[in-house]
């Protein structure tokens, strides 16, 4: 109303009378200057409005990425501790005979303590012990009987080797822990701190990439934890969603678009799919709990749980975005095919579909991108257990990458909050990369008519 008595305004001023167009404009009226003037500034300030939200947004982001980046780089790093080790053949391989099987039962942590306590003599206590162990990670251990099983030879040498070292070292070394701090207020003692400086001292500390991380299970020592377990973890669930979502969604997007008949039935189904696209996910959880384990008696904390899970949930996602695509395909399509004689099956596979295949790929990558970011169901179900072994398969224990940050973050070890914040890079880095293979694949394939 405020449009249309401002524009009555306007031809009054202009002096244009109903049927005489050809009267001229009188550009000097006052009330159509005043009246152009609040257009231009109404537009002005809405167009202030967009930027200031756009910047708004923009510097969220960058304060959000500015958090997880500062937090969690130095995760990518591991200090590394040399360490001048005798491969004692009385301990290694007491009987000389080579067999690998004696090998791997052989206890290579008293080397590491042994090469610890000749670096440091004077540490005698029990206690003092115990926390200069603690300079060395517990899975350096590991290491050294791969190296021997490796190469054998090393029975009986002294080699100066590189290993990984214990998560409140690594902390000391990249900063996190700092020696102007009150003893009691930190983790590491005056002592603890000396050892370190004595063998930064001596060239004997490094960071190394962490390798560990990319390659590792789940650990109860920060050093020794990694995302490659949830990251198979996650490829399974993926893998069952895709599977299972986007064969039927694409199916109940053509029938409900090209083949269903217009009556109450069908109002009622495209409702209800429109109405559990909004449904919380915690709720495809609850459904994925009662039926798929108390029901089905399936195996908890498995891939295939999670992604069945999950492909109820993404169902309503790629039909609405299927539907979309091919309503978008313009009718002259069908027309011709039809009149040249084809049925309409042959016209929706042969002519529909290929040309609604870009918007299909498009939601149904945005809909996995969805699912591999959600944890609510997945808690529900069980993946929420602590998985050391790499999975093998759909029915396999495992966790995803949502749940892992879930966990680290709970953990108390200030090791893990670098952890979290790497592991959320790697999962914003996976969704990035989704969504720009949809935006992709929606311009290599887009037609305009």
């Amino acid at each position: 109303m405020t449009d249309m008595a401002s524009l009555m305004e306007d031809r009054a001023a202009a002096k244009v009378i109903s049927g005489n167009l050809h009267t001229p404009v009188d550009w000097d009226s006052p009330k159509l200057a005043r009246n152009i003037k609040k257009r231009y500034a109404a537009e002005r300030r809405f167009k202030i409005y967009g930027l200031s939200a756009i910047a708004i947004a923009l510097m969220a982001l960058v304060v959000l990425g500015y958090s997880i980046i500062s937090k969690g780089y130095s995760a990518f790093f591991q200090t590394y501790v040399q360490m001048e080790i005798f491969f004692d053949p009385a301990k290694i391989d007491p009987d000389g005979t080579g067999d690998p099987a004696i090998i791997g039962r052989a206890n290579f942590d008293s080397l590491i303590r042994d090469a610890l306590s000749k670096q440091f003599p004077e540490v005698s206590g029990r206690s003092e012990r115990r926390d200069l162990y603690d300079i060395v990670s517990g899975g350096a251990s590991y290491d050294l009987r791969e190296r021997v099983l490796e190469n054998p030879s090393l029975i009986g040498q002294t080699r100066k080797v590189w290993l990984i070292s214990g998560d409140d070292f690594d902390m000391l070394n990249k900063g996190y822990i700092s020696a102007n701090t009150d003893e009691g207020d930190r983790r590491l003692n005056d002592q603890e701190i000396g050892w370190y400086n004595t063998l930064v001292s001596q060239g004997s500390v490094e960071k190394q990439f962490h390798t560990r991380f990319f390659t590792n299970g789940d650990s109860r020592e920060p050093e020794l934890a990694g995302i490659w377990g949830a990251a198979v973890g996650s490829f399974y669930t993926l893998v069952v969603t895709l599977i299972l979502s986007f064969p039927i969604g694409v199916l109940a997007a053509i029938y409900l678009e090209e083949f269903a008949p217009r009556n109450r039935f069908t109002t009622i189904v495209e409702v209800n799919i429109n109405n559990l696209a909004a449904v919380p996910s915690i709720v495809f959880g609850l459904l994925g709990l009662e039926v798929y384990l108390n029901v089905m008696h399936l195996p908890r904390s498995a891939p295939v749980v999670g992604g069945l899970t999950l492909a109820l949930m993404t169902l309503p996602t790629i039909i609405i975005a299927s539907r979309a695509a091919i309503k978008a395909v313009p009718p002259s399509i069908r027309q011709a095919a039809l009149g040249l004689g084809a049925s309409p099956v042959q016209t929706v596979t042969h002519h529909v579909l290929p040309l609604a295949m870009p918007g299909i790929l498009t939601g149904t990558i945005i809909g996995m991108a969805q699912a591999l970011g959600e944890t609510a169901p997945l808690l529900m179900i069980g993946m929420v257990a602590f998985i050391v072994d790499i999975p093998g398969g759909a029915l396999d224990p495992a966790t995803v990458l949502p749940v892992q940050i879930y966990l680290w973050a709970d953990s108390p070890e200030r090791a893990f909050v670098e952890k979290t914040s790497a592991a959320i890079m790697v999962l914003l880095g996976f969704l990035i990369l989704m969504n720009g293979l949809a935006v992709y694949l929606r311009k290599k394939f887009e037609r305009k008519w």
